[in-house]
């Protein structure tokens, strides 16, 4: 048990001496991507392999015992997802792509006894065919600022040893031997850290609302509640990284005067909530969290919500409805929780990166934080990069980094040789932004100028093969499923949104629903009574705005420029390609093509019901889509 700020410095060294006693530390991913590929096999598989051969270091970092020979440990998520898993062997930043159970045997004897790389786990370079032997080295990570993400992929998160040997609870330690609340408040506030979960506010103002409404009791909640479709951010830090969520918990109820928190996340992250939990109970065995923390008069609980998964609880009243056993619904504004939030007490949300920043911004000062991003954007930001893009994962940029930097620079450009169509940024909340918007540097009041926003940070990068009208209709549809139907404008203008989307699709669609659409979604972000339907009609209006010709085509041509919309295909058989094999017209459920043995065949676009059959079993090409 830890009794004062001295007692965690002697054991941060105690820790950062086992650490570097060790001849190497191999690193094996094991966040959700990469243990779904099997790398605890590969984790379980390396430590047996290495213990037999006697120079497996001895993995409790503060026993008093030698810890010389070679450490091997789970870390979080390195942010390389589709790589996965990764191992990663430190002083040297070596990392191994893709690594099986198979590969195990030759790593110990080539890389952990040799001391020779093995060239086929390296990571290829695309666009180069180069081999990179280190992480550092990497195109995905070179472009890279990390601070939310600096120890995840570098630390055990299950070891609260391994957090403290990397500076982990000095901050919270800092402010409780020197620093009064208005401090830490104004610290927050000069850094320029802004919200992180989607709507910017300023966290440290956020914090003064809070601090000066009395009571003698507050708290403070971090919003776990990711639900924006490919967004895993506050997952894999979670996952990765769970202390540094709870020493940043301290640190916003300290500032605010809060001694208990809660902590909201959906229950399909069972991984993030079981290493939540378990640093939980190690912070308060050690005595960094719980009663009278580090020897001082602070105390602070936290307590864990699992959501059940509904994306309106990422809104902060229905939050805290969901948290108070009721319905997750949101509440009209004001009151706004910061007077009035979780059982009428003042209460402070913020999610998941906003909190993890905040250790990082006390220890290194204000100054140090507004080095990164813009004047008006300071510090950096997670996206989580998803779509047709050849490295995807999850990436920590400054803000104010450019689209095109992204996506071609840290990316590596679109896959299979397409050409860049748009992005959909902030998932459904967000918008969709052309090619004339790639040198649009990413910060919140530049984004919202295009009629975008950051929102929680997925991005998801499409091609040209992509239905800009099938991509609205995808988003409109998940928010539609996602309204609690509270307001009716929400409930039943995103369902008649939806309506005249798929219309379109199908064919059906006229010019003058283009107006009605147009008008509905604004009627939609005007009426709405939460964040969850003024901003579902982004990605239609986005849309609208930038590929109004694809709309235009759909409903006066009857085409999908794009040849993604199913009801708008129309198969045809090349006459100098075809053989005659008559193979599709046997497979063809309908009995739309004809034509003799031998002979090209032809496709009777009436009877053709478009379930593209026949282009799949055609071994000569013939069967092409207009």
């Amino acid at each position: 048990m830890l009794k004062s700020r001295k007692d965690l410095l002697n054991l941060q060294q105690k820790a950062k001496t086992a650490l570097a006693d060790q001849k190497m530390r191999i690193l094996v991913c094991a966040g959700t991507g990469c243990v779904a590929n099997g790398s605890l096999k590969v984790y379980e598989s390396l430590k047996k392999l290495i213990a037999e051969k006697g120079l497996l270091a001895e993995i409790d970092l503060v026993k008093e015992v030698s810890h010389e020979g070679i450490g091997v440990n789970i870390s979080g998520c390195h942010g390389f997802c589709q790589m996965g898993p990764l191992v990663r062997f430190e002083p040297s930043g070596l990392l191994y792509v893709k690594v099986k159970e198979t590969d195990c045997e030759e790593i110990v004897e080539s890389t952990v006894a040799a001391n020779t790389i093995i060239e086929r786990l390296l990571y290829s370079d695309p666009n180069t065919g180069e081999k990179v032997k280190t992480q550092d080295e990497n195109p995905f990570y070179k472009r890279q600022v990390r601070v939310t993400l600096k120890d995840c992929g570098r630390i055990n998160p299950d070891d609260i040893n391994d957090y403290i040997a990397h500076g982990g609870y000095q901050a919270i330690a800092k402010i409780l031997t020197g620093m009064t609340n208005e401090e830490v408040i104004k610290e927050v506030l000069d850094s320029g850290l802004r919200g992180r979960g989607g709507g910017g506010f300023p966290t440290g103002r956020k914090w003064s609302f809070a601090a000066v409404q009395p009571g003698p009791k507050k708290y403070i909640i971090c919003n776990g509640d990711e639900g924006d479709p490919g967004a895993f951010m506050d997952r894999s830090v979670m996952e990765g990284n769970p202390h540094s969520v709870l020493e940043g918990m301290m640190i916003a109820g300290f500032a605010i005067g809060a001694d208990e928190g809660y902590i909201y996340a959906r229950a399909e992250y069972p991984l993030a909530i079981k290493r939540i939990r378990k640093a939980i109970v190690d912070a308060e065995a050690l005595g960094v969290l719980g009663k009278n923390i580090l020897g001082t008069d602070f105390n602070f609980k936290i307590n864990v919500k699992e959501g059940a998964g509904a994306f309106v609880c990422g809104e902060e009243t229905a939050l805290i409805a969901s948290i108070e056993g009721e319905r997750g619904m949101p509440r009209p504004r004001p009151p706004f929780p910061a007077v009035k939030g979780l059982w009428a007490c003042p209460t402070v949300i913020n999610n998941v990166e906003t909190l993890a920043n905040l250790p990082a911004i006390i220890l290194n000062g204000a100054t140090w934080f507004k080095g990164f991003g813009t004047a008006t954007s300071a510090g950096t930001k997670t996206f989580a990069l998803a779509g047709q893009v050849e490295n995807t994962g999850l990436v920590e940029v400054p803000m104010g980094m450019t689209l095109r930097e992204i996506v071609f620079d840290i990316g590596g450009g679109l896959r299979e040789g397409k050409k860049y169509k748009s992005v959909q940024i902030g998932g459904p909340s967000g918008g969709c932004l052309t090619e004339e918007k790639l040198d649009l540097p990413l910060d919140y009041d530049e984004l919202l100028k295009v009629g975008a926003m950051i929102g929680s940070g997925g991005l998801v990068v499409m091609g040209d093969d992509t239905c800009m009208v099938e991509t609205a209709k995808f988003f409109m549809g998940f928010v539609q499923n996602e309204s609690c139907g509270k307001c009716v404008p929400c409930r039943e203008g995103t369902k008649q949104m939806l309506a005249m989307l798929t219309k379109i699709t199908e064919g059906k669609g006229t010019e003058q629903d283009l107006v009605l659409l147009e008008e509905l979604a604004q009627n939609v972000k005007d009426g709405s009574l939460c964040g969850l339907g003024k901003t579902a009609p982004n990605p239609v209006l986005t849309t609208l705005r930038y590929f109004r010709d694809e709309y235009v085509a759909h409903v006066r041509d009857k085409k999908c420029p794009a040849g993604a919309c199913q009801a708008l295909k129309e198969y045809y058989i090349d006459p100098e390609k075809c053989k005659g094999c008559t193979l599709c017209s046997r497979v063809c459920p309908t009995g739309a093509i004809t034509g003799e043995k031998k002979q090209p065949h032809v496709i009777n676009v009436e009877l053709c019901i478009k379930c593209g059959t026949c282009a799949e079993k055609c071994k000569f090409g013939s069967i092409g889509v207009r």
